[in-house]
């Protein structure tokens, strides 16, 4: 019993090192976003005078044109939004033609998608450029700095995993519930759209919290699509463009960024259980 309390107690301790550690860097962020520019240059990791002056921060935010952080906002809300749409309804409709249909071809493009979710994105982010461009050149749509651009883009990184978890889900609905709205007159679609789809809300909300944080706090693939100084910007690529090569305002860099995450945090601690158990339900079933 005494080897077991002194295991239980080491264990606990190193609990609180790794939460202290990994802690350490939001609280940063946060004591900081409510400091004046002295404050933060003479004492970064101390309480601030007055917390107060995050009004005044967010006051430049709003004001600065540099930023233009709520600009940036509205982009990323329509960015994300859309992205989700897209992405949930395509993926939903791939996955129940990939699990009804059995053949080779469809269990060959199921185990490419799956494949595909091991790819790095660091391997594939310069042939994304250029056919994105080679788009534009064959058919005169403008695919870089657009907004629909930016989404299809989402789309072709964010089914891969999507689909997965739809298919383990689709494969656990009896066939006999979409036989017996077809003999009552439904057709394939509103099949899908009717019987289908209201009973793959679980995974859903699952598929649409996984992407919609990856997505809001994505930087790169913005960059490569969007550039820095663009019209339109996600909020990570402003912030980024308002870091200065001479002059940088940390406590407005700070407030900005606690802004920015505070969202996606709120949202998945409200729904992590809704996560966890589309993940399981998604994996699992069949």
């Amino acid at each position: 019993m005494r080897r077991r309390k002194a295991y239980l107690l080491l264990l606990e301790l190193v609990t609180a090192l790794l939460f202290a550690l990994y802690f350490s860097p939001f609280y940063i962020l946060v004591v900081n976003a409510f400091k004046s520019r002295y404050e933060v240059l003479t004492d970064v990791l101390g309480l601030p005078d007055s917390w107060s002056q995050a009004m005044a921060n967010l006051r430049a935010i709003l004001a600065n044109p540099n930023l233009r952080f709520g600009a940036s906002a509205v982009s990323s809300v329509i960015i994300t939004s859309c992205s989700l749409v897209v992405i949930a309804l395509f993926s939903a409709m791939a996955a129940w033609v990939l699990v009804r249909t059995k053949n080779r071809v469809s269990t060959f493009v199921f185990m490419m998608y799956v494949a595909a979710m091991v790819i790095p994105f660091q391997v594939v982010m310069l042939p994304l450029v250029s056919w994105m461009r080679m788009i534009h050149q064959w058919t005169g749509i403008p695919m870089l700095r657009t907004y629909h651009g930016l989404i299809f883009a989402y789309l072709g990184f964010g089914s891969s995993l999507s689909i997965f978890l739809y298919h383990g889900f689709i494969k656990g609905i009896p066939k006999e519930l979409e036989e017996a709205a077809i003999i009552d007159g439904c057709s394939r679609p509103q099949v899908f759209f009717r019987i289908i789809l209201p009973i793959l809300r679980p995974v859903t909300v699952t598929v649409l919290i996984l992407n919609g944080i990856w997505i809001w706090n994505d930087f790169l693939l913005p960059l490569l699509m969007l550039g820095i100084g663009n019209e339109i910007q996600t909020i990570p690529l402003a912030i980024a463009g308002f870091i200065g090569s001479f002059v940088k305002q940390w406590e407005l860099i700070m407030l900005a960024l606690l802004l920015a995450i505070v969202p996606v945090v709120v949202l998945f601690l409200l729904a992590q259980k809704h996560i966890i158990r589309g993940m399981v339900e998604g994996s699992v079933k069949g």
